[in-house]
Formats: C-alpha cells, structure tokens, sequence
C-alpha cells in the first residue's frame, strides 16, 4: 500500500522517538552500572572505616576528627573535575563521613532546638540525617548535656553577622570545660510556606518576631503586610502551627518546611540575602592541627582599668604575626562590678610555635576554647 505524505512524516516521527527512548535506556544503563560500582566502593570504604574504628576504640581516640575530614575534602576539591565544584564535593562527602563515624561508633548530636530550627539544619549538615538527634530548648541546656556526658557532641549559634555574637554562648564557653571542635557557618534563608494553594488565599502569618522586619519588603511587594502577624516562640514551632491552619501561612526555615510537610510557596524571601549565622560544634576532645586552623580563647586581664593593658595584650598577636579575627567583651559575671572579659578568635592552632608563645606569655589571663579547623 501506498503510503500518504501525511502518513509518512507520522512514522518517521515515531521511529526517532523509538530510536530516542532506545538511546536513553543505554545511558541509564550505563548509570546503573556505573551506580553499582560506587556502591562497592562505598563498601569497601566503610570496612576500612570500621577496622579504624576498633583501632580508635582500643585506644579511646576521638571518633570525629573534623582537621582529617577538612583534609580529605581539599585534597579531593583540588583534583581535576568536570562537574563538581568544592561545595559539591563536601556536600557528599559530608553524608559519608556522617555514615561512617556511625559506623565507627553512633553518637548523640544534641543541638539548640526546637526540631527544624537553624541549628537543628546546621547539625545536619556536619553529622548527617543518621545520626541521633537531640533538640534542647537552651544553648546553656545543651553544654550540660555534653559535660554529663548524654551525648557526645553540641551543635550551638555563635554570632549572626548582622545580629553580633550569642551571648550565652560565650558566658557557657568561658565557664566550661568543654572545647569549640569544629565551626559551620550557615546562611540563613527564609521561606514562606503554606497549605494554600494561591497567595491571595492567606489569612494570617505566624513567625518569630525578628522574622518579620527580616522579610518586610516581600511584604510590601506582594501586599501582605495588612495580613494578621502572629508571634511565636521559633520559625520551626511556625511551620507546624501553619500545617494545622489551613488559610495561614509560616516564614520558617526549608528543613522546617520539610519537616512539617509544609509546600514552599517563596524561597529567600529575607530582605538581606547575605545573612549569616556561625554555629560552633562544642565536645570534650582537642584537635590536632589541619594547616588552616582557628583558635578561640577568652581572656581576662589582669589590671584591666590600668592605661595600656587591652592594647599590650593586642600587640602582642601583632608582634607574633597572628592575624585577629574577632574580639568581643563580655561582662564577668562572677564579679559585682563593670570588669569585662573578651572573646577573640584569631588564625593559627593552640600548637602553633607563636601561638603556644602567647598563651605562655599571658598565663591564666587566657582560656584556651578550642582550635579548630576554619571554614572556607
């Protein structure tokens, strides 16, 4: 039979489509193959993992070493790649390092609750969805649980960089024996999330409080500020509230909004998108160096209302070459007067050469709070 010129072009089309479908069940079956390998190679990683890990136990070593897990992902990000860039990289080998210190040994991660706040996210980040999880409604709660030894490791916020540094945070530092072992820092982004199908159907807004002015010209511009504004406690205990309240809606964070099954209707809706929060991990270990290190310490001077002592305790990183990074004062509270201490951060590890000079030449002034590995 004669084939039509209608008829003929249907064919052809339906031949590249065959022809198409068939070209891309090769690739993905190159990707199941390729997907196999990785997954052998994940294993045989993790009985490397667990060998180590019987040798840490036998030696009661530290299971988490956030200088050999920095190590691992600059050498790995400084290697030729095609598609992956260094924050690629680290995201997954972020979930590896999480899997195999469980492998090793699980640990409980308390961190600054409720569940789905920033620093439940930024505990996420550095130990992985498989570790355990506990949420504690104070950061000075959360360093008791660490010190008695209910978990092993505290996730808590430091300073925003538009809000300054946590007090309570410093105060807990300063009075504690536990050391700063790691730092993460998190940008932090808002999302409107609601069960409502259109913008124009929302009633009501819940949030925390700082929240709002955060996000007052999404506002503006899409003629929600007459809305109902309902203060609450957390942006997590928003995104549960806004679930239960079907003409509402929640500025929370994305992990709430996932958490509570909350659809994102506007991602980043903050005003500054350059907002930042730095969270430290807080443990009852030191670390060694990394080569790219930060040390915290508090210092408390001695003649402090004397001319010239806060200046020569600063001269003295500056005649040692040691860049500062942070200083910040804080009231001593064991004191019934104004004396202040100060937080400082600055780059170099606790066994530095000209680092360990200084904490010999200022004695019992300082307290040392940790050297970590410096975030990029």
């Amino acid at each position: 039979m004669k084939q039509t010129p209608s008829t003929a072009p249907k064919k052809q089309e339906v031949a590249h489509r065959n022809q198409a479908e068939k070209g891309l069940l090769a690739l993905r079956a190159k990707i199941d193959t390729i997907d196999e390998k990785i997954l052998a190679l994940l294993n045989d990683r993790l009985d490397i993992v667990a060998q180590i890990g019987q040798t840490k136990l036998k030696n009661n070593a530290s299971i988490y070493r956030p200088e050999r897990e920095r190590a691992i992902i600059s050498r790995l990000s400084a290697l030729p790649s095609r598609h992956l860039n260094r924050q690629a990289i680290e995201a997954i080998y972020q979930e590896i390092f999480a899997i195999s210190r469980n492998l090793e040994l699980p640990e409980k991660v308390a961190y600054l609750g409720p569940l789905g706040s920033y620093t439940h996210q930024a505990a996420e980040e550095r130990f992985g969805a498989m570790s355990e999880y506990l949420p504690i409604n104070t950061v000075s709660a959360v360093f008791k649980i660490v010190e008695s030894h209910q978990a092993k490791y505290g996730v808590v916020p430091i300073e925003n960089n538009t809000n300054g540094v946590v007090g309570e945070c410093i105060d807990n530092l300063a009075n504690s024996s536990l050391k700063i072992i790691a730092e993460v820092i998190l940008p932090i982004h808002l999302s409107l999330a609601s069960e409502c199908e259109h913008i124009q159907q929302i009633k009501r807004i819940y949030s925390k409080d700082i929240a709002f002015g955060q996000c007052d010209m999404f506002f503006g511009a899409h003629n929600l500020s007459a809305l109902e504004q309902i203060f609450v406690e957390s942006t997590a205990k928003a995104a549960q509230l806004a679930k239960q309240d079907k003409q509402s809606a929640a500025i929370c964070s994305s992990i709430a909004a996932k958490i509570y099954h909350l659809p994102v209707m506007f991602d980043n809706i903050q005003n500054f998108s350059g907002n930042k929060t730095r969270f430290v991990i807080i443990s009852d270990f030191e670390n060694a160096p990394s080569g790219n290190d930060k040390t915290s310490i508090f210092a408390t001077l001695k003649g402090f209302d004397r001319v010239g002592t806060l200046a020569t305790f600063l001269e003295s990183f500056s005649r040692a070459n040691i860049n500062l990074t942070k200083i910040d004062s804080r009231p001593i509270r064991s004191r019934d007067d104004f004396a202040s201490g100060f937080y400082v951060d600055f780059d170099g590890h606790k066994e530095d050469k000209k680092v360990a000079e200084i904490f010999e030449q200022w004695g019992n002034q300082i307290k040392w709070l940790g050297s970590y590995p410096k975030m990029d």
